[in-house]
């Protein structure tokens, strides 16, 4: 069982923007190959962070809003929120070590 939550454009707000734990988001799609490369970090890292960390995946293929209204203009991109403001930012595939570093300053 996965500790990633699928979120959608109408699940959004509450999901990310209203945790009171950080919350990175996984914006992906189905046809992007380094979105489903990542997938096995994505599942690791939400595993490790388990109680310190929420991973939501949000698909941009059936959920564009969301990307869209925060700017996402390529995927994988994995945005990390606290306090429901965005505090990090990368965009593209990145191996797990890289992956986790680029979370950890934030939990």
């Amino acid at each position: 069982m996965s500790n990633v939550l699928e979120v959608t454009d109408t699940t959004f707000d509450a999901e990310v923007k209203n945790s009171a734990t950080p919350v990175l988001v996984d914006f992906w799609a189905p046809w992007c190959g380094p979105c489903r490369a990542m997938g096995p970090a994505v599942d690791k890292l939400a595993e490790e962070m388990t109680g310190k960390l929420k991973v939501v995946k949000h698909n941009t293929q059936d959920n564009p809003d969301a990307a869209s209204t925060l700017g996402v203009m390529a995927i994988p991109c994995f945005v990390l929120f606290k306090g429901g403001k965005e505090v990090a930012r990368h965009t593209g595939a990145m191996g797990y070590p890289q992956f986790k570093t680029f979370v950890e300053p934030h939990i």
